[in-house]
Protein backbone atom coordinates (compact mmCIF):
# COMPACT_ATOMS: atom_id res chain seq x y z
CA UNK A 1 0.00 0.00 0.00
CA UNK A 2 2.86 2.31 0.79
CA UNK A 3 4.36 1.99 -2.71
CA UNK A 4 1.00 2.89 -4.31
CA UNK A 5 0.84 6.12 -2.33
CA UNK A 6 4.39 7.01 -3.36
CA UNK A 7 3.53 6.35 -7.01
CA UNK A 8 0.34 8.41 -6.72
CA UNK A 9 2.30 11.26 -5.10
CA UNK A 10 4.87 11.17 -7.92
CA UNK A 11 2.12 11.21 -10.57
CA UNK A 12 0.39 14.09 -8.82
CA UNK A 13 3.68 15.99 -8.62
CA UNK A 14 4.31 15.44 -12.35
CA UNK A 15 0.79 16.64 -13.23
CA UNK A 16 1.14 19.75 -11.04
CA UNK A 17 4.55 20.55 -12.60
CA UNK A 18 3.19 20.04 -16.12
CA UNK A 19 0.27 22.37 -15.44
CA UNK A 20 2.51 24.95 -13.78
CA UNK A 21 5.01 24.90 -16.64
CA UNK A 22 2.48 25.12 -19.45
CA UNK A 23 3.36 28.30 -21.30
CA UNK A 24 0.81 30.22 -23.27
CA UNK A 25 1.61 31.15 -26.85
CA UNK A 26 2.09 34.76 -25.77
CA UNK A 27 4.51 33.73 -23.01
CA UNK A 28 6.52 31.55 -25.42
CA UNK A 29 6.78 34.35 -27.95
CA UNK A 30 7.64 36.97 -25.33
CA UNK A 31 10.34 34.67 -23.97
CA UNK A 32 11.74 34.10 -27.47
CA UNK A 33 11.77 37.86 -28.10
CA UNK A 34 13.37 38.54 -24.69
CA UNK A 35 16.21 36.11 -25.39
CA UNK A 36 16.81 37.75 -28.78
CA UNK A 37 16.94 41.20 -27.17
CA UNK A 38 19.43 40.00 -24.55
CA UNK A 39 21.77 38.78 -27.28
CA UNK A 40 21.70 42.15 -29.04
CA UNK A 41 21.94 44.57 -26.11
CA UNK A 42 22.13 44.88 -22.35
CA UNK A 43 18.74 45.16 -20.67
CA UNK A 44 17.75 45.49 -17.05
CA UNK A 45 14.86 43.42 -15.73
CA UNK A 46 12.56 46.48 -15.83
CA UNK A 47 13.97 47.65 -19.15
CA UNK A 48 13.28 44.28 -20.75
CA UNK A 49 9.70 44.30 -19.48
CA UNK A 50 9.17 47.81 -20.86
CA UNK A 51 10.65 46.81 -24.23
CA UNK A 52 8.42 43.75 -24.47
CA UNK A 53 5.37 45.83 -23.55
CA UNK A 54 6.39 48.29 -26.28
CA UNK A 55 6.28 45.29 -28.62
CA UNK A 56 2.68 44.87 -27.42
CA UNK A 57 3.12 41.82 -25.26
CA UNK A 58 0.90 41.98 -22.19
CA UNK A 59 2.40 42.94 -18.85
CA UNK A 60 2.06 39.38 -17.55
CA UNK A 61 3.68 37.92 -20.70
CA UNK A 62 6.51 40.45 -20.40
CA UNK A 63 7.08 39.70 -16.72
CA UNK A 64 6.99 35.97 -17.46
CA UNK A 65 9.68 36.42 -20.13
CA UNK A 66 11.91 38.56 -17.89
CA UNK A 67 11.63 36.06 -15.06
CA UNK A 68 12.31 33.02 -17.24
CA UNK A 69 14.88 34.23 -19.77
CA UNK A 70 17.84 33.13 -17.65
CA UNK A 71 19.49 36.55 -17.73
CA UNK A 72 22.38 37.40 -15.47
CA UNK A 73 21.40 41.00 -14.71
CA UNK A 74 24.93 41.90 -13.61
CA UNK A 75 26.26 40.75 -16.96
CA UNK A 76 23.49 42.63 -18.74
CA UNK A 77 24.52 45.80 -16.90
CA UNK A 78 28.13 45.16 -17.90
CA UNK A 79 27.13 44.67 -21.54
CA UNK A 80 25.21 47.95 -21.50
CA UNK A 81 28.06 49.78 -19.77
CA UNK A 82 30.53 48.64 -22.43
CA UNK A 83 28.16 49.76 -25.17
CA UNK A 84 27.92 53.21 -23.61
CA UNK A 85 31.69 53.48 -23.23
CA UNK A 86 32.15 52.64 -26.90
CA UNK A 87 29.72 55.37 -27.95
CA UNK A 88 30.73 58.28 -25.72
CA UNK A 89 32.82 59.35 -22.77
CA UNK A 90 31.47 58.61 -19.30
CA UNK A 91 32.88 59.14 -15.86
CA UNK A 92 32.48 56.33 -13.36
CA UNK A 93 29.73 58.21 -11.50
CA UNK A 94 28.08 59.31 -14.74
CA UNK A 95 27.94 55.75 -16.01
CA UNK A 96 26.41 54.53 -12.75
CA UNK A 97 23.78 57.26 -12.96
CA UNK A 98 22.99 56.37 -16.57
CA UNK A 99 22.64 52.67 -15.80
CA UNK A 100 20.45 53.26 -12.74
CA UNK A 101 18.31 56.20 -13.83
CA UNK A 102 18.32 55.70 -17.59
CA UNK A 103 18.26 51.93 -17.87
CA UNK A 104 16.65 50.83 -14.58
CA UNK A 105 19.49 48.65 -13.36
CA UNK A 106 19.85 48.40 -9.61
CA UNK A 107 22.69 50.35 -7.99
CA UNK A 108 24.42 47.05 -7.20
CA UNK A 109 24.20 45.93 -10.84
CA UNK A 110 25.56 49.30 -12.01
CA UNK A 111 28.44 49.05 -9.51
CA UNK A 112 29.23 45.58 -10.80
CA UNK A 113 29.30 46.94 -14.35
CA UNK A 114 31.63 49.87 -13.67
CA UNK A 115 33.90 47.70 -11.55
CA UNK A 116 34.23 45.13 -14.33
CA UNK A 117 34.13 47.13 -17.58
CA UNK A 118 37.90 47.80 -17.57
CA UNK A 119 37.34 51.46 -18.41
CA UNK A 120 40.23 53.86 -18.57
CA UNK A 121 38.53 56.86 -16.95
CA UNK A 122 41.28 59.20 -18.16
CA UNK A 123 40.63 58.13 -21.75
CA UNK A 124 36.90 58.51 -21.16
CA UNK A 125 37.52 62.09 -20.03
CA UNK A 126 39.60 62.71 -23.16
CA UNK A 127 36.84 61.25 -25.34
CA UNK A 128 34.21 63.44 -23.69
CA UNK A 129 36.42 66.53 -23.92
CA UNK A 130 36.94 65.86 -27.65
CA UNK A 131 33.18 65.65 -28.11
CA UNK A 132 32.68 68.99 -26.39
CA UNK A 133 35.47 70.60 -28.38
CA UNK A 134 33.93 69.39 -31.63
CA UNK A 135 30.46 70.68 -30.71
CA UNK A 136 31.47 74.16 -29.57
CA UNK A 137 34.35 76.28 -28.41
CA UNK A 138 35.37 75.97 -24.79
CA UNK A 139 37.97 77.79 -22.80
CA UNK A 140 40.25 75.50 -20.83
CA UNK A 141 38.62 76.39 -17.51
CA UNK A 142 35.07 75.96 -18.86
CA UNK A 143 35.96 72.60 -20.34
CA UNK A 144 37.47 71.52 -17.02
CA UNK A 145 34.34 72.64 -15.17
CA UNK A 146 32.09 70.88 -17.66
CA UNK A 147 33.94 67.60 -17.22
CA UNK A 148 34.05 67.86 -13.43
CA UNK A 149 30.71 69.40 -12.53
CA UNK A 150 28.46 68.10 -15.29
CA UNK A 151 30.05 64.78 -16.20
CA UNK A 152 31.44 63.73 -12.82
CA UNK A 153 35.09 63.24 -13.75
CA UNK A 154 37.71 63.82 -11.08
CA UNK A 155 39.96 66.86 -11.39
CA UNK A 156 42.84 64.59 -12.44
CA UNK A 157 40.75 62.88 -15.12
CA UNK A 158 39.48 66.21 -16.43
CA UNK A 159 43.05 67.55 -16.50
CA UNK A 160 44.10 64.55 -18.57
CA UNK A 161 41.10 64.99 -20.87
CA UNK A 162 41.71 68.66 -21.65
CA UNK A 163 45.45 68.13 -22.04
CA UNK A 164 44.83 65.37 -24.57
CA UNK A 165 42.70 67.83 -26.54
CA UNK A 166 45.28 70.56 -26.91
CA UNK A 167 44.90 72.58 -23.70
Amino acid sequence: MKSKSVVLMLILLLVVNAIASAETTGEKNALRKAKAYLIMAGFSYEGLIHQLEFDEFTHSESVYAAENCGADWNEQALKQAKAYLNMMGFSRSGLITQLVEGDNFTHEQAEYAVNNCNADWNEQAAKQAAKYMKMMGFSRSRLMNQLIEFDGFTREQAEYGVTQNGY
